[in-house]
């Protein structure tokens, strides 16, 4: 007889695990550039004075098996909130059990709970398998959408043309 898969709220407890996960799955993915996020930042994020997102742990007899970290967004074309997924994990030695699609349907619950209009998340390119399993749950691409970024230098640059209260901004118009 196989263990019940319980998914759960993540608790201040399960930080080491998640920021491990994380790892791992940056490394699956092969994502470009190293994971700079420390266990710190990820309690901060779930569980500080301000949290950011929210996490559920997949577990198997009380131990581990994958992830889900999401955020609230909201959508002004539908005028209701909606729900990205961040993150969605399940550890190798669990795959192929079922434990992504039902972590997928735990937060498509929530979604529909909440009030929610979507539940979106990006997926690399090159995640081929990824991309076949959430098509096969009729997720859609996006074709009218282009995700852009700034970082580093850039964001910076661009920051520091705002200029402080009671000055023009460098790109006011005089």
């Amino acid at each position: 007889m196989t263990a019940p898969l319980v998914i759960r709220a993540a608790e201040p407890g399960d930080v080491d695990v998640l920021h491990r996960f994380i790892v791992e799955l940056a490394e699956v993915e092969q994502f470009p550039g190293q994971v700079s996020a420390r266990p710190q930042d990820v309690a901060e994020a779930l569980f500080g004075a301000r949290p950011v997102a929210e996490a559920v742990v997949a577990t198997i007899d009380g131990a581990p098996a994958g992830f889900a970290l999401f955020y609230p967004t909201y959508s002004t074309i539908l005028g209701r909130r909606g729900i990205h997924l961040e993150d969605l994990y399940v550890a190798p030695e669990h795959r192929g059990a079922g434990i992504g699609q039902a972590l997928l349907a735990h937060l498509a619950k929530l979604a529909v709970q909440r009030g929610c209009g979507r539940l979106e998340w990006w997926v690399l390119r090159t995640n081929e398998h990824a991309l076949r399993f959430y098509r096969r749950l009729h997720a859609r691409s996006l074709d009218e959408i282009e995700i852009l970024r700034l970082d580093g230098d850039h964001l910076r640059d661009l920051a520091s043309t705002v200029s402080p209260p009671g000055e023009p901004d460098a790109w006011s118009a005089s």
